[in-house]
């Protein structure tokens, strides 16, 4: 009963506030469809109240001035080449409170924020940068776990706190940027371009880059040279069926890595309160995209794998080998069991990875508790990455104590491909050691090693 009575007073506060938007464009439509959805009462002001266009229902529709003497909270939803007409409405905004909902089409178009301009013109009025780095379709419809957080800056406290009650009602997560100078910055967020995929991006391109020149001229040109044989149409998918792979363990290894070793520099400090390096910062920040783009090299891997029976080549080998061989050739054993576990191990990996990269999904994640999380994260990561290197090993086999292996003297690329997960691997182990997983569990618990030249220096300056 006494929740009953909260709600219908809540939805009763918020049918008598009114709030007006300034602009009828596809996010004032938007963001008014919002406020109306979420109990508030919503007017438009226009410099054509009678011929707008469509609105949503049972809101109103006023001139500027009238539409901002009705209501104390007021979105600017129009770009800043039109702003300078608000500087006529200065006493009608007197007092007010200005959202600014606006972006640029480039960094550095104007030499101050939109946000500063708009407080500039309007002296009295509390101008609040938020709702910029959401979109109409966000607005539209609803939050979703990828855009959930709405930023804010001004210089009046009860202006902030104003904003985000709505942001709240509206189901926004509200993060306060400070005063009104970190508008700018709030002002490029949209107009980034994949951040925190950049550096993955260059990894695995340059990965790519390398590995398939590096395998072109070991398996393609070092033939035709040697043979004369032209093979070059094994480019299109033999090729890149040994790339991706490739690229896609090292990408894997490269997730692991930087946790290895910061597990390693707290041990050498003795403490987790120092800041690791800024390249091991970043290195972490980026672990996620590093996993997901390893992934889709795995795909790759897959769906190449099982387009191999349909080639023409392989179908015309299989033939020649059959009329060439009128016996039924002996059964190897060892052979059996190589190709079987194979097989297995790869299509288990590729389970666990799958897993991972499900797990990484905000709709996913955001349902696991942290211990969950890590633990399919990190241990189950751990275990994928020991299938997918096992699985290359058993590619391998027995090749490296071949010589043919060895074109022009440089080794097979699923051999280089091997270093770092090995390492990596064989440094975790380490660290799963009791006597050095004691010592780390510690060290992230807060205990930190006293160095015995502090406390000679403490008791001399004592």
């Amino acid at each position: 009963t006494v929740a009953t009575s909260t709600d219908r007073r809540s939805s009763m506060s918020n049918e008598q506030e009114l709030l007006c938007i300034f602009g009828t464009g596809d996010l004032g439509r938007s963001l008014g469809q919002r406020l109306l959805q979420t109990g508030y009462r919503v007017v438009y002001g226009s410099r054509r109240p009678h011929s707008c266009g469509p609105l949503p229902e049972r809101a109103q529709v006023m001139s500027h001035a009238a539409a901002a003497q009705s209501a104390n909270l007021v979105f600017i939803c129009i770009h800043r080449e039109n702003y300078d007409f608000l500087e006529t409405l200065a006493p009608e905004l007197k007092g007010k409170v200005l959202v600014d909902v606006s972006n640029n089409v480039e960094k550095n178009l104007y030499p101050e924020a939109n946000a500063e301009y708009l407080q500039r013109l309007i002296p009295g009025a509390h101008v609040v940068k938020a709702f910029n780095t959401l979109s109409a379709w966000a607005l539209q419809n609803g939050p979703s776990d990828a855009n959930r957080q709405v930023y804010l800056c001004g210089n009046n406290a009860e202006a902030k706190q104003a904003v985000s009650v709505v942001a709240t009602k509206l189901g926004f997560t509200v993060l306060d940027r400070g005063s009104v100078s970190a508008a700018k910055e709030l002002e490029d967020f949209p107009l980034q371009l994949f951040p925190e995929w950049r550096l993955p991006l260059r990894l695995a391109v340059g990965l790519t880059a390398f590995f398939f020149f590096y395998l072109l001229i070991r398996d393609i040109i070092s033939v035709y040279i040697k043979e004369k044989k032209d093979i070059s149409f094994r480019i299109m998918v033999s090729l890149a069926n040994k790339v991706f792979p490739i690229v896609s363990l090292i990408m894997l290894s490269l997730c692991y890595l930087p946790g290895v070793i910061a597990a390693f520099l707290q041990l050498y400090r003795g403490t987790k309160y120092k800041r690791f390096p800024d390249w091991l910062d970043r290195w972490m920040l980026c672990r996620k995209q590093l996993g997901l783009l390893a992934l889709g090299f795995a795909f790759l891997h897959v769906l190449y794998t099982l387009i191999i029976p349909i080639r023409y080549y392989v179908r015309f080998r299989l033939s020649a080998i059959t009329v060439r061989e009128n016996r039924t050739p002996e059964f190897d054993t060892t052979m059996a069991w190589r190709t079987d576990s194979y097989y297995s191990v790869g299509i288990l990996g590729f389970g666990l990875y799958l897993l991972l990269g499900i797990t990484s999904l905000p709709s996913v994640s955001n349902a696991l508790s942290w211990r969950e999380f890590s633990f399919i994260q990190s241990k189950l990561g751990h275990v994928t990455l020991f299938f997918c290197t096992f699985h290359t090993y058993l590619y391998g086999w027995d090749k490296f104590l071949r010589a043919s292996s060895y074109k022009w003297y440089t080794p097979p690329g699923y051999m280089l491909c091997l270093v770092l997960p090995s390492v990596v691997l064989v440094l975790k182990l380490l660290l799963l050691l009791p006597c050095v997983d004691r010592s780390l569990t510690r060290i992230r618990q807060g205990w930190e090693r006293t160095n015995p030249d502090d406390d000679s220096r403490k008791s001399l300056l004592t």
